[in-house]
């Protein structure tokens, strides 16, 4: 499998991208949210990558960051997602909006993306809900408070002791401001023990 690719980008012209590595050529497609990252034609660039092996096809998906590449392959495990429609959620939110419309019950927000329609809306909810209660995306997790950093290290922490990301995210949010996450984490620990 290639996990990631260092080189030179050749073209752009979203979802595709040309990344020249070692003198080879490799295509790859991305979401928007990597194209935005980007530097300039002529540049490097390190990209992670997830491969998809079709019976046509062998398609290489780059990705800026860990957290995009997770929630992509979390993507793909739901009934009826495709690379395709995971890649158009990852152009049409951010992992951290994606996750809050997930935690929130929230099909309408997801149906405003091309091509996921009302009832691939719902599936996602209702998948992607057991998965992050399961704990199976910790990049979901940890970017499920669309907060500031204490509250999404707060988050990661409750998390991490047990609760279920729904209820860390109600307990930081009874739990008002605070200037640190230490602070953050002792408030909602105190709120839920009353």
């Amino acid at each position: 499998m290639i996990g990631s690719l260092r080189g030179l980008i050749v073209a752009k012209a979203p979802p595709h991208l040309l990344l020249e590595v070692g003198g080879v050529g490799y295509e790859l497609e991305a979401p928007m949210s990597t194209f935005y990252a980007l530097p300039a034609v002529g540049e490097t660039v390190r990209l992670l990558t997830h491969l998809v092996v079709r019976d046509d096809a062998h398609v290489l998906y780059g990705f800026a960051t860990n957290d995009e590449r997770g929630l992509f392959r979390n993507l793909l495990k739901v009934s009826g997602v495709g690379p395709r429609i995971a890649l158009a959620i990852l152009s049409g939110t951010t992992v951290e909006g994606f996750a809050a419309c997930v935690l929130a019950n929230e099909p309408a927000a997801l149906t405003r993306i091309p091509g996921v329609g009302r009832k691939t809306a719902e599936r996602l909810i209702i998948e992607m809900r057991d998965r992050l209660d399961a704990g199976d995306s910790p990049a979901l997790q940890a970017g499920a408070f669309s907060g500031t950093a204490p509250q999404a290290e707060a988050l990661a922490a409750l998390v991490a002791l047990g609760y279920k990301p729904a209820e860390a995210t109600r307990l930081l949010k009874s739990a008002g401001e605070a200037d640190t996450t230490e602070e953050l984490i002792r408030r909602a620990l105190q709120g839920a023990a009353k």
